[in-house]
């Protein structure tokens, strides 16, 4: 009798805290990580600005893992969320142009590489965009990590725009991709690196930020004993070798700030 009194309470206890852990949803900015309630919830609380992270999967030389750009953009996308307090972040665009098939060109060279046409890249974002736009978001943010397509976004952005009539609003926030291109091999520049080192692609600024996102992708012992490498191992006008994690975090940190400070702008009142 006393062990069936035990049981009764404990089922009494685990049916009252149950439905307030139901009620809770997970501390998250990610999308995938919510019921479809509770993104309806956060968006009903104020959580109208929803974040695409678009990456690439892209060769980025023998010392990168291919999936470079998705998992810096994912990375990006949650910080700066996080920091805007009122945005969520949608699941990362994977598979991007990354030139022809037929024959191989640009990226498509290296095995590892997927490319699809710009028009396919377009469309897709096009109805990822309508449907956080049926579902209550304001401002849908495009946040591209890879330079190849920032025209196909500006593309999309202006033909959403005009569509929508200012009821929700696309946003390509140029800040984002200047903080990690221009502005941050300025901030290399400044601490006594080359251009020669910096590089555009695969060399001591991607392989630096990549350290301070995804360390596990990188092949940093492999690079420091390799002699310098060049276009035809997929590095661009750089030299990975002295790259770090500090620097790389140096980067990320502008990356996050001027795009939080872009984007508090063009959303302030939506």
């Amino acid at each position: 009798m006393h062990k069936q009194a035990l049981r009764a309470l404990a089922c009494a206890m685990l049916l009252a805290v149950l439905p307030a852990s139901w009620a809770q949803a997970p501390k998250t900015v990610l999308l995938e990580d919510l019921t479809w309630t509770e993104v309806r919830d956060q968006v009903q609380a104020g959580k109208t600005t929803i974040i695409i992270p678009i990456g690439g999967t892209e060769q980025s030389g023998p010392g990168i893992a291919v999936g470079k750009h998705n998992a810096r953009a994912a990375f990006l996308a949650r910080k700066i969320a996080e920091r805007l307090g009122n945005a969520l972040v949608a699941p990362v665009v994977a598979y991007v142009p990354e030139g022809g098939y037929a024959p191989p060109a640009s990226h498509m060279r290296f095995p590892g590489t997927i490319t699809i046409p710009d028009a396919v890249f377009e469309q897709l974002l096009e109805s990822a965009a309508q449907s956080f736009a049926v579902h209550g978001f304001r401002n849908i943010v495009l946040l591209g990590d890879h330079g190849g397509y920032q025209q196909d976004l500006a593309r999309v952005a202006g033909r959403l725009n005009k569509a929508w009539g200012g009821k929700a609003r696309a946003i390509v926030p140029p800040e984002y991709y200047a903080s990690a291109s221009d502005g941050y091999a300025q901030m290399l520049r400044q601490r006594g690196f080359r251009d020669d080192e910096i590089g555009t692609h695969a060399g001591l600024a991607d392989t630096s930020l990549q350290l301070a996102v995804a360390p596990q992708m990188v092949r940093l012992e492999q690079l420091q004993r390799a002699p310098r490498l060049g276009p035809s191992d997929g590095v661009y006008g750089g030299d990975p070798r002295r790259a770090s994690a500090d620097l790389g975090q140096l980067g990320i940190n502008a990356i996050v700030s001027n795009t939080v400070d872009a984007l508090k702008k063009d959303t302030q009142g939506r």
